[in-house]
């Protein structure tokens, strides 16, 4: 079935919007749809995939779109949308038009240049491929470019991941433990779970696997008092609650109003009552302050460049810079000092990101175990131990999509001296 001809014109005129990088593509994808309400469900997910496959693959695309007649953006536009749906299902294309897309999509990419393949921005791609090697880093960046499963966390104060397989099954939706996380079902295809019984009780939530995992490594227990820093909508809040099996006191900080916001409807359907949502002016306000030495684990998500999650967010790479990410370390060494006060001696910090590199990574951790002593490194392979977590690790945690099958994700444990 050929999809009408103004499906090219809404796709170029977000396309449009979205390649100025001036916000997250999903905000201004949703936005357009709320604007556009005649646009079916079928029209919308066309139009997502293709603007998705054009972020995932724009310099490739970019390169293509130098031939052609018709205005640069228009090239572009049909080339998201021959790969998200065919060729032969584009309505409104000229003659030329169409001899030209079956001749483009006929080539063979395996032979373009390496950094063209990778489709990461030339810094991005330096510095992959100088610390993995191009042929790792390639790899890499081609998993990073594919989309993510679907993952599911079972709420364990709900249910067992394996009554939960059943009675997806029954929706009929399949869904299979994954490796690692206990807690995890990854979905096959991308189905609608928004009115499914299971997630209006809270008994399910979608979360990345890497995602659970982090939440397991702070091995928080029951009645401990614990914090999760920089909470956002509070997914792993959510995970952490449960693990701690809603005893003690779980604080869910964040200087976004606005991101906590959305944490309340899920504690509702959590039936977690050991959570307590904070919101703060800054990393330094006082209510971290009265709380110095008192908790027994802190986990600290920190505010990162976010090129782990490229598999969701492609648009991630073309909207983040080296400037940015310099800007960023500052931030995660001044939010990781002003965390570890809150821990009291004998306790655990985990500081955490969602990307992949090392300036956001080891190199905040090794900064701050120069300047504070008073922690020792706990090797990541012995808390997945502790964990009863089957991963090969050593001193952090690093998820890869193309080794793990998870986003991309980076952990390191530190325990307060007594």
């Amino acid at each position: 079935m050929r999809l009408p001809p103004a499906i090219t014109g809404h796709t170029e005129e977000v396309l449009r919007e979205i390649l100025r990088f001036t916000g997250p593509a999903d905000g201004t994808l949703s936005r357009y749809f709320r604007e556009h309400p005649r646009l079916g469900s079928r029209e919308r997910g066309v139009i997502a995939e293709a603007i998705y496959g054009l972020l995932r693959n724009k310099s490739v695309y970019t390169n293509f779109a130098e031939s052609g007649s018709g205005s640069p953006m228009r090239r572009l536009t049909l080339l998201g949308l021959a790969d998200a749906v065919g060729v032969e299902s584009l309505g409104g294309l000229t003659e030329d038009e169409a001899s030209w897309l079956e001749r483009v999509m006929q080539i063979d990419r395996s032979h373009l240049p390496v950094a063209m393949k990778a489709n990461l921005p030339a810094w991005l791609w330096d510095k992959l491929s100088e610390r993995f090697g191009e042929d790792t880093a390639l790899t890499l960046a081609e998993s990073l470019n594919k989309p993510a499963p679907l993952d599911l966390r079972v709420n364990s104060m709900r249910a067992n991941r394996d009554d939960v397989a059943a009675a997806l099954a029954e929706a009929p939706i399949i869904a299979e433990p994954t490796a690692y996380a206990g807690t995890c079902l990854r979905v096959k295809k991308k189905p609608s779970i928004q009115n499914l019984p299971l997630f209006k009780d809270g008994t399910i939530e979608v979360q990345d696997e890497g995602s659970q995992l982090l939440a397991q490594l702070l091995g928080a227990r029951r009645g401990e008092m614990v914090a999760d820093f920089c909470a956002g909508a509070g997914g792993k809040t959510l995970a952490l609650g449960a693990i701690m099996r809603n005893t003690g006191r779980l604080y869910a900080f964040d200087i976004s109003e606005k991101r906590l916001a959305k944490l309340k409807p899920r504690l509702a359907r959590s039936g977690l009552s050991n959570v307590h949502p904070v919101v703060i002016a800054h990393e330094k306000d006082a209510k971290i302050k009265r709380l110095a030495g008192k908790l027994d684990r802190v986990l600290v998500d920190a505010p990162c460049s976010g090129l782990g999650t490229l598999r969701r967010n492609p648009d991630v790479k073309w909207r983040q810079t080296a400037e940015g990410v310099a800007e960023l370390n500052v931030k995660q060494a001044s939010i990781l000092a002003s965390a570890s006060r809150m821990v009291k001696p004998g306790g655990r910090l985990v500081y955490a990101t969602c990307s992949i590199l090392d300036e956001e990574n080891e190199a905040i951790v090794q900064a701050f175990m120069a300047e504070h002593p008073d922690f020792t490194l706990v090797p990541a392979s012995k808390v997945l131990a502790e964990q009863k977590i089957e991963l090969e690790m050593g001193d952090y945690l690093k998820l890869y999509p193309h080794l793990h099958q998870t986003d991309g994700f980076f952990a390191a444990v530190l325990e307060r001296n007594k």
